[in-house]
C-alpha cells in the first residue's frame, strides 16, 4: 500500500527540490489590472496554484475552501488560479472572464486554454493545488478537495522557515479587482413564476433573490442584503451565498431555495418576506457523514436545483452527484438516487451514477434531469416500490457537442436547465452551446429551438399576452440568459432551427501504458501533525472503472487499499481509467480528546493509450509529492 508514514517530518515531505515551471497561458491574465505576472514577480511569497475549470463543482468547492486561507495569510500568500478547460466553451476567453466574476474569484487568474501550464506541472485532474515556496520551488501537490487545512499548516511552516532565512517577502498581493457592472441582475441562475404572475429569480453573484414584474425586467423587490452569508430573518437582513434553484412548497405559499454555496435549503415567504432555513447545517457533506435524518442536522453539498415530485421536494445535489429528497412533513432529508460515484450509469436509483445534476423538472410520471458533466438529459421514474434512472440523451463524461437527430446519437454540452413543455416534450438549456434544445419522448428526436442565448441556465413558461407581443393564452418561454444578465422571452417555434452538427471529446494527452499488468498507486501523505484515521475501520477507499469497460480485464471495483494491480485486456488499445480515491486523517495529538478530522477525496479520468514502451506504473497524487514524479518541471 503506497501510503507513507503519517507522521513524516516536513523535511522528508519536501525532500525533492523541484524548480517551479513558469506560468504561461495563451489567454493571458485576469484580475491583475493588465499586468502579465511571472514567478519572478512572486518570488518571496508563498504561491498556491489552483488548477481549475469552471464547469467542475469540486473546483468551485476549492474556491470556497481557499477564501479563509487567502484572508488569513494575505500578506504572505498569493493564490493564482490557472484555468485549464475541459469543455470547448471553457476555452473561450470571455467565458473565463465571466466565470471569474460569477464565482467571486478574488485573486489573479491565468487563462491557459491550451493547457500549457497544466502539462508543465504534470497535472492530471481538476482541481489540483500546487504549493510553491518563496524561493520558487514546488513543495506540495494536492488533487481534489478537502486540503485547505493541510495547506494552511504548510503555509505556517513556510512562513516560519523563510521568515527565519530572510527569504519571505510580506506585503500586498497583485490582485486588482475589475470594475463592477451596473446591471439589475448579475449572472442570474434560476427563475420561477409566482402565483401573482411576477417572476422570482436567483441573482446568484449578488447573493440575492429578485422579484420582477411579468415583463422580466422591472424590479419589484430584492430579498437578501447582498452580502455572502447564512442569515435568516426579514428580506432586507437575510443572507444567501450564490443561490440557484427555486421551487414552490405546496400548500404553504413559501418558495424553497437551493442556497448552493451555503450547502443549505432555505425558504422564502413572499407574503411576509421572511427567510428561514429548511435543511442543512451550512457545512459541506463529506464521505462518511450521515446521508439521512433530521433536515437541520444533516450536511448537504452544493444543492443546485429543486422540484416537487412524488410527494417530496427533490434536490439536485450537484456536489456529490446525487439526488436527495426533503420531506417537509417529517422534517427529514435523505438520498433518493445516486451513489456519489461520478459518471453515467442507469438502473435502480440506489445504483445509478450522476455527474453534477444541475436542473430538475417534474412532468407527470417522470422527473427530468439536466446532468451537466455527462452532457446528458436523464429522468427518474417509478419502478415497482422504488425508483429507476434512465438516460434520453448523452453517453458519458467525455463526449459532448451540438448535434440534433435521434436521441441515441444527439449531443449536448453541459446543460444546466430543463423545462417540461405542454405537449409532453422537454426543453433543455444547453448552456455551453448557448442554445435551447428540445427532446420529444414520442419521437425520440432532439431539435434546436433557439441559438445565440449566452449561457442559458433555466427557462420557465409564461403567458403570451398582448403586452408581450403575443396572443392571449399562448405560452411563451422565458429563458435565463445567465451570461447576458437578463431574462429573454421567446415564442416557442413551430419549426426547429437548423444547426451544423459538431462533436467533441475532452482532449487531454493520453498516458502511455504498457500492455498487461499496470500498477495503480494513489499517493497520499497525511499532513504534518495528522495521522490516518483508523478508529472506525479503513481510512481509505479506492474505486476503479474504465471506459470502455472492456479495457480492464481485472482490477475494477471498490476496495480500501490505495494501490492496486490492474490488468489491461488484450486487443483494447485506448480508453479512460476512472479512479475515485478518498482518505481520512485526524490530528495526531494524544492530549486532544476530540481531534479534528479531515476528508481528502478526488476523482480522476485518465486517458490511456496502450503501447509497447508505455509505463507499467500509474501514480496519482491525492496529497503530497510522489518520489516517482518530478512535479512537472526541471
Amino acid at each position: 500500500m503506497n501510503v507513507p508514514p503519517s507522521a513524516a517530518p516536513a523535511s522528508a515531505r519536501r525532500r525533492a527540490r523541484v524548480r517551479a515551471p513558469e506560468l504561461v497561458g495563451k489567454g493571458g491574465w485576469l484580475n491583475t489590472g493588465g499586468t502579465e505576472l511571472t514567478l519572478a514577480d512572486l518570488r518571496g511569497r508563498i504561491v498556491i496554484l489552483d488548477f481549475w475549470t469552471f464547469c467542475c463543482i469540486n473546483c468551485l468547492h476549492v474556491l470556497d475552501e481557499l477564501r479563509e486561507l487567502e484572508e488569513a495569510h494575505r500578506d504572505t500568500v498569493v493564490v493564482v488560479g490557472v484555468h485549464s478547460p475541459k469543455f470547448v466553451h471553457e476555452a473561450e476567453h470571455q467565458a473565463v472572464v465571466d466565470a471569474v466574476e460569477r464565482y467571486g474569484v478574488h485573486h489573479p487568474v491565468l487563462d491557459d486554454p491550451e493547457l500549457a501550464t497544466w502539462k508543465q506541472y504534470a497535472v492530471r485532474a481538476w482541481p489540483t493545488l500546487v504549493v510553491i515556496d518563496p524561493e520558487g520551488y514546488v513543495v506540495a501537490q494536492h488533487a481534489g478537495e478537502g486540503h485547505a487545512h493541510a495547506i494552511g499548516r504548510l503555509v505556517e511552516e513556510l512562513e516560519a522557515e523563510h521568515g527565519a532565512k530572510g527569504t519571505l517577502r510580506r506585503g500586498d498581493g497583485p490582485y486588482v479587482p475589475p470594475e463592477p457592472e451596473p446591471t439589475d441582475l448579475r449572472f442570474p441562475g434560476k427563475a420561477l413564476v409566482l402565483p401573482s404572475g411576477n417572476l422570482l429569480v436567483t441573482d446568484t453573484t449578488r447573493h440575492q433573490l429578485v422579484e420582477l414584474e411579468p415583463d422580466g425586467e422591472t424590479v419589484v423587490r430584492r430579498i437578501g442584503d447582498g452580502e455572502r452569508g447564512l442569515v435568516d430573518g426579514p428580506a432586507q437582513k437575510a443572507r444567501f451565498s450564490e443561490p440557484q434553484g427555486l421551487a414552490p412548497l405546496p400548500g404553504t405559499g413559501r418558495i424553497a431555495v437551493a442556497d448552493t454555496v451555503n450547502h443549505a435549503l432555505r425558504a422564502y415567504d413572499p407574503a411576509t418576506g421572511e427567510v428561514t432555513t429548511l435543511a442543512g447545517t451550512g457545512r459541506q457533506w463529506w464521505q462518511g457523514s450521515p446521508a439521512s435524518g433530521p433536515a437541520r442536522e444533516v450536511d448537504l453539498s452544493s444543492p443546485w436545483d429543486l422540484a416537487w415530485w412524488a410527494d417530496r421536494l427533490w434536490i439536485a445535489m450537484a456536489g456529490v452527484h446525487q439526488l436527495w429528497a426533503y420531506d417537509p412533513e417529517a422534517g427529514t432529508v435523505s438520498v433518493a438516487a445516486g451513489t456519489t460515484n461520478e459518471g453515467l450509469v442507469d438502473g435502480p436509483a440506489d445504483q445509478a451514477w450522476f455527474a453534477q445534476p444541475s436542473g430538475l423538472a417534474a412532468a407527470g410520471d417522470r422527473l427530468w434531469i439536466a446532468d451537466s458533466e455527462t452532457s446528458a438529459l436523464r429522468w427518474v421514474e417509478r419502478d415497482g416500490e422504488g425508483f429507476a434512472v434512465r438516460t434520453a440523451v448523452g453517453t458519458g463524461l467525455f463526449d459532448f457537442g451540438h448535434r440534433d437527430g435521434a436521441a441515441r446519437q444527439a449531443l449536448l454540452q453541459h446543460p444546466l436547465g430543463v423545462t417540461a413543455l405542454p405537449d409532453g416534450s422537454v426543453a433543455v438549456c444547453d448552456t455551453y452551446n448557448h442554445a435551447l434544445r428540445r427532446y420529444d419522448p414520442a419521437t425520440g428526436e432532439v431539435t434546436t429551438l433557439a441559438t445565440d442565448l449566452r449561457e442559458p441556465s433555466d427557462a420557465v413558461l409564461v403567458g403570451g399576452g398582448a403586452g408581450a407581443g403575443g396572443d392571449a393564452g399562448v405560452e411563451d418561454i422565458l429563458v435565463v440568459e445567465s451570461a447576458r444578465h437578463r431574462l429573454t422571452r421567446l415564442r416557442l417555434p413551430e419549426e426547429a432551427v437548423r444547426v451544423e452538427s459538431v462533436a467533441h471529446r475532452t482532449r487531454r494527452e493520453a498516458t502511455g501504458v504498457a500492455p498487461g499488468r499496470l500498477r495503480l498507486d494513489v499517493v497520499f501523505q497525511a499532513p504534518p501533525g495528522q495521522k490516518l484515521d483508523t478508529r472506525y475501520g479503513p481510512s481509505t477507499r479506492l474505486l476503479v472503472s474504465s471506459t470502455p469497460p472492456e479495457l480492464l480485464a481485472d482490477g475494477a471495483g471498490q476496495g480500501t487499499d490505495l494501490a492496486r494491480e490492474l490488468v489491461l485486456a488484450d486487443g483494447v488499445t485506448e480508453g479512460v481509467l476512472h479512479v475515485s480515491a478518498m482518505a481520512a486523517s485526524c490530528d495526531d495529538d494524544p492530549s486532544t480528546e476530540y481531534p479534528a478530522c479531515h476528508v481528502h477525496q478526488q476523482d480522476w479520468g485518465v486517458p490511456v493509450r496502450v503501447t509497447a514502451d508505455g509505463a507499467s506504473r500509474l501514480p496519482l497524487v491525492l496529497a503530497g509529492m510522489d518520489e516517482g514524479e518530478d512535479g512537472g518541471g526541471a
